[in-house]
């Protein structure tokens, strides 16, 4: 095989609904530490480094050329996937959707400007992963995927298959074919739905099916090609929305929101998968991925990768387990004793609690749901909420006032602001601030405050080399962070605050 370019494609723009109340969604599980010290971004970041390491040339890795990995997010979680991605090292490039439209589009822009990068040069290949799935065995991962390049690198469309270790209703399956070259490799026969208990039985028992990973590889001008064909829609409004796109502050590219607006929203699977095969003229080859692989989608799933004790239980954080067996505890801060309890997951947070049955997790997203219909800020956020200047924790809440506090790190900056509803006091407990107040600009020391009325423009900064840490008071008839003018910032954010009530991205 002649040389090629591998293009790494992230794609961050998921919710993880059904990992509530840890995932929120402007915290969803991709941007949090699941396991380990650092989140599954940028594990995912990780792992695809070593595609390109030196121990693949016996399989083919060294004729590999790297491009920098394209990430594509949506535009609340821009600012968060940044932050994670600077942990990486590196320079991927951020596209950013301007609304949420699935897989199928997220792709579509990313192939657009894997090819906009090389205008001059080779066909890239795209190796198009999910940002929040979990592998155990890398090295398998890294010789699956190697496998997938030589096949998309002739003009197929990829996926990884993983045979199933037992009936799963969580996860849509591939229908396997007729054997393609070496190592077990494929023709894909069939995509089929999320089954039903009986019916997953019978299609482990038949041996010819394996999970649908949602890891992809394919040629860009190769899939651009079948969007058009099957998702003409997608195509044209993907490509007229690229054609308007800019780069912002941060070098994300931002594309137009006028174009994007009617675009489809669609997966990959459906878009395009369900009509892969020989028939149709899109040849696809399903490659097998054994390397502990999970997507991660509920709690039942974290609990089965995580390391258990004698009884089978898992503990994080401050949890004691008392004649409790295959059991799942999660503490952000207070202790959590389970009690003779058999199957069960409990998760708490500073502002919410889950208790439920382990093989009833699926259902969390209905609670989920819930939530979003009666507009409560746990569906959003957490209690303590993180910012590109640091992060602030609500520490108290009553009619007509809110506390909070806020650390500030060196030389960081809020935003220019003013609110139409509140007026804030507010008290340095440590460091040194510089306050902005209509006309006048001041420092404060610790133990001093000050006032800042309803309307006033306002900005709070930490010009020296240690945290700023102060307490903020607020009082007023509304308290909700989409009460922000934004007039300035720094980090690139909008002129404005989200315009929804339940949103949380201000400051």
């Amino acid at each position: 095989m002649e040389d090629c370019v591998v293009q790494p494609v992230i794609l961050a723009g998921g919710s993880g609904t059904r990992l509530w109340p840890l995932s929120r969604e402007q915290s969803p599980k991709q941007l949090i530490n699941l396991f380990g010290d650092e989140s599954l971004l940028e594990s995912t970041v990780h792992r695809l480094e070593r595609l390109f390491a030196g121990e693949r040339q016996s399989q083919g890795a060294a004729r590999f050329q790297r491009a920098a990995p394209i990430v594509v997010c949506g535009g609340d979680l821009q600012l968060a996937t940044l932050e994670r991605l600077k942990r990486c090292g590196g320079a991927p490039r951020v596209l950013v959707e301007p609304s949420p439209r699935n897989t199928a589009p997220a792709l579509t822009l990313a192939a657009l400007a894997a090819q906009a990068d090389l205008p001059d040069g080779p066909d890239p290949v795209l190796i198009v992963v999910p940002a929040d799935h979990l592998i155990a065995d890398n090295a398998a991962f890294v010789a699956a995927l190697a496998q997938a390049v030589l096949h998309a690198a002739q003009g197929a469309i990829v996926t990884l298959g993983v045979p199933p270790e037992r009936p799963e209703t969580g996860y849509g399956y591939i229908r396997i074919g007729a054997p393609v070259g070496l190592q077990g490799a494929c023709a894909i026969d069939g995509f089929v739905e999320k089954p039903d208990r009986e019916l997953a039985g019978r299609y482990v028992e038949s041996g010819e099916y394996w999970w649908n990973s949602g890891i992809f590889v394919v040629r860009a001008s190769v899939w651009l090609a079948a969007i058009a064909r099957c998702r003409p829609l997608i195509a044209s409004t993907c490509a007229e929305s690229f054609a308007r796109a800019s780069l912002d502050s941060t070098g994300a590219r931002q594309f137009d929101q006028a174009a994007f607006a009617a675009c489809p929203s669609d997966s990959i699977d459906y878009a395009v998968m369900e009509q892969v095969g020989a028939e149709a003229g899109l040849p696809g080859v399903v490659v097998p991925l054994v390397a502990g692989w999970s997507d991660v989608g509920a709690w039942d799933a974290v609990w089965e990768a995580s390391g258990k004790d004698a009884d089978g239980n898992v503990a994080r954080g401050r949890v004691l387990f008392e004649g409790s067996s295959d059991s799942f505890a999660h503490s952000d801060g207070r202790l959590v004793a389970c009690v003779g309890l058999t199957g069960v997951v409990v998760v708490e947070t500073a502002d919410a609690v889950l208790v439920a049955a382990k093989d009833r997790v699926q259902d969390v997203r209905a609670i989920v749901s819930r939530l979003k219909a009666e507009r409560g800020s746990e569906v959003q956020e957490h209690r303590k909420v993180q910012r590109p200047w640091g992060f602030y924790d609500s520490i108290d809440r009553g009619e007509r006032f809110q506390v909070k506090r806020i650390v500030v790190q060196p030389g960081g900056r809020l935003s220019l602001q003013m609110h139409h509803h509140r007026a804030e006091h507010w008290v340095v407990v440590r460091g040194t601030a510089r306050v902005t107040r209509g006309e006048e600009t001041f420092l404060l020391s610790e133990n001093q405050s000050t006032y800042i009325p309803l309307g006033v423009t306002h900005r709070l900064e930490n010009p020296g080399k240690t945290p700023l840490e102060i307490i903020e008071v607020q009082s007023g008839g509304y308290l909700g962070e989409d009460d922000i003018v934004r007039f300035d910032d720094q980090y690139g954010r909008a002129p404005e605050a989200a315009r929804e009530i339940s949103d949380t991205s201000g400051r």
